[in-house]
């Protein structure tokens, strides 16, 4: 008998076998349909070396018994090719009940083929006087052929048809699988002596193996816990059979470890790791490198185990439980108040980039509460990215009145977006999510070229402006790009930087201090001028002022409010507008909106005045028509 070529295959899938069982796995379905295609594989492996001893000892066997072993054998075929369909269909059939009758109907096409292997005659081709058979052919064999030229086809239908369900890196390794089946079948074919095709899934196993079901690609290689691949794997599966589970987010931010001293933290970071793979129940991954996640299965013993991880905690770490490890911690207690794995990500990302939430206490349940922000986050993105992509991005410009001119030289630059129905959004709706989604950048760009579009339609100077005033957000101040962007904008436009004028906010100026003074200086030897925006709320105080090389002054309409509304603040007001004027800046107070008001204000000495006793924010159209009633009002009182 010449099994050596079969023998190979058993070996090979022996080893792999062997690595397989030795590694850490969780619980995927793709992994047991690659062990039922493994499975498969083998047993038509084995039968065809048994199949080929039947034959040769046929005479004492009997004829009929060793043409039912051969038969076997070409049933197992069908058996392998049915394991990679259904494979295949663990991608494309997340439902349960889906799977379960596309299995019920490949099973009974596999019967009937089954059925007509072993109806249909076999014979036998012999060699060497009759006494060796060189291969099986006749009906048989070919039922077995087109049955699996049927599943075969099938796959590659699969393949094409549901290419956006099934995983990119699985789809090449079935196709892979395949190409090594066809070549090893040729071979075979036009080789008769050379029974390679069984050994070909062997090696088909192993490109499976390699490419996409190494246990080890889920695992952190720095811990040995699960990796986020393998999170979103699970997360998705559990979704799709709608269980509901539990998720424990631990996250080690920089004052986490600051009772540990630096040569401890590596030794016991590791100890926290043993500690996590041995909580019964569970599945622990590493998201990131300050965040570790645990999953449980089962909601009703989650609360247990998660009460259990924070006592472990308390009780400190290191060789005698003597060093304090304070992570934050999120509980997720019923994973389907969100339906997809990305949405729960999206979720965990959500409540960790919201600051003001997440360190108010170091232990936070999330509820449904922060999936309807998450969903209503998620709207407000799409409004903008259809926003900026359709062009529904629109500047409204205030009109700021000059006390020394007594008429309007400038205005504010304020952003509105419009929705599909052509609905005005406020802008206190989008833009605290375009800053947290890191699109303020892109939105901010698209805000300052229409303000150069609108200064190269509408000549300021014609319409007696001197500048237009244009928010930064915190986000654009620390962008170290922004400087460059903005000039390439406005040489673009052809834009005399003298009509620009730049608003920081105090919150700006803390963070990422260095890279906004670098920006501001680049802009400013540009010709670009800068104001100080909202003084008088946060951590407003003077040393912003000294600190920052801004022109304008400008006075929240909350501080304006409380001048007339607060005589503590009427005095400190009062002091700030004397050692404003004392550095030689000009004054904008914002929120005027009554005579009395305007009045007050003037006397103070405050150079500028913005709010509705002028006028609100207007369209770019409305504006001009505003500035040219203006200017024939002053014509006319001259």
């Amino acid at each position: 008998m010449h099994i050596q070529i079969q023998c190979c295959g058993i070996v090979l899938m022996l080893v792999l076998f062997y690595f397989y069982m030795h590694q850490k796995r969780i619980s995927l379905d793709t992994q047991k349909a690659f062990l039922g295609v493994f499975w498969a594989t083998f047993f038509c492996i084995v039968m065809d070396i048994v199949s080929i001893g039947a034959i040769q000892y046929r005479h004492v066997l009997t004829e009929p018994f060793a043409k039912f072993v051969a038969k076997t054998y070409l049933v197992t075929l069908l058996g392998v090719a049915l394991s990679a369909l259904l494979y295949m269909c663990v991608d494309i059939y997340t439902n349960k009940e889906d799977y379960q009758k596309q299995t019920y109907v490949y099973l009974l096409m596999t019967l009937a083929g089954a059925v007509g292997v072993y109806a249909a005659p076999l014979h036998y081709q012999y060699m060497n006087n009759g006494v060796d058979v060189k291969y099986t052919y006749g009906p048989s064999v070919y039922v077995t052929y087109g049955m699996a030229l049927v599943f075969f086809v099938r796959i590659v239908y699969l393949l094409r048809k549901e290419r956006t369900k099934i995983n990119s890196r699985r789809r090449e390794a079935v196709y892979l699988w395949l190409f090594i089946w066809i070549v090893a079948s040729q071979i075979q074919f036009m080789y008769t002596n050379l029974l390679i095709v069984a050994y070909g899934g062997a090696i088909g196993i192993m490109v499976l193996y390699l490419k996409l079901e190494n246990p080890e690609t889920n695992l952190d290689r720095s811990t040995g816990l699960f990796n986020s691949g393998a999170f979103h794997q699970y997360t998705k599966q559990l979704f799709a059979k709608k269980k509901d589970f539990s998720v424990l987010v631990i996250v080690f931010e920089n004052t986490a470890y600051q009772h540990v001293s630096l040569n401890k933290r590596d030794v016991i970071r590791m100890q926290i790791v043993e500690y996590l793979l041995k909580v019964p129940d569970a599945y622990p991954f590493k998201n990131a490198e300050d965040e570790y996640l645990i999953v449980f299965p089962d909601t009703g013993l989650a609360e247990k185990r998660v009460e259990e991880i924070r006592t472990r905690f308390a009780s400190g770490w290191g060789e005698y439980n003597g060093d304090t490890v304070k992570p934050c911690w999120l509980f997720l207690p019923h994973a389907n108040i969100v339906n997809q794995a990305e949405i729960l990500s999206y979720l965990i990302r959500y409540i960790r980039r919201d600051e003001s939430t997440f360190t108010e206490k170091d232990f936070l349940r999330i509820e449904k509460d922060s999936v309807d922000k998450i969903h209503h986050e998620r709207e407000v993105v799409q409004l903008l990215l259809d926003a900026m992509e359709k062009d529904r991005v629109e500047v409204f410009y205030q009109p700021i009145f000059s006390t020394s001119e007594h008429c309007i030289t400038s205005a504010e630059a304020l952003v509105r977006i419009r929705d599909k129905d052509g609905k005005i959004v406020p802008p206190g709706v989008f833009i605290d999510i375009a800053e947290k989604s890191g699109m303020i950048l892109k939105l901010g760009a698209a805000v300052f070229e229409k303000v150069c579009m609108f200064i190269t339609k509408y000549p300021l100077e014609t319409y007696g402006m001197q500048y237009i005033e244009i928010n930064l957000s915190v986000i654009q101040c620390g962008y170290e790009k922004l400087a460059r962007d903005y000039i390439d904008i406005m040489e673009n436009y052809k834009i005399n930087p003298k009509y620009i004028n730049l608003e920081i906010t105090e919150s700006a100026s803390t963070n990422a201090k260095k890279t906004l003074l670098g920006n501001m200086e680049e802009l400013m030897n540009y010709g670009v001028r800068f104001s100080l925006d909202d003084f008088g709320t946060g951590q407003s105080n003077l040393n912003y002022i000294v600190d920052m090389p801004v022109d304008i002054i400008k006075f929240d309409r909350s501080m304006t409010n409380s001048y007339f509304e607060n005589g503590k603040a009427k005095h400190v007001m009062e002091a700030a507008i004397h050692m404003i004027h004392g550095m030689n800046l000009e004054i904008v107070s914002e929120g005027i909106e009554t005579k009395e008001q305007y009045q007050t204000m003037e006397d103070l000495g405050i150079s500028h005045i913005q709010g509705y006793y002028f006028s609100k924010p207007l369209p770019e159209e409305e504006f001009i028509r505003f500035l040219e009633d203006s200017l024939r009002r002053n014509v006319d009182a001259g």
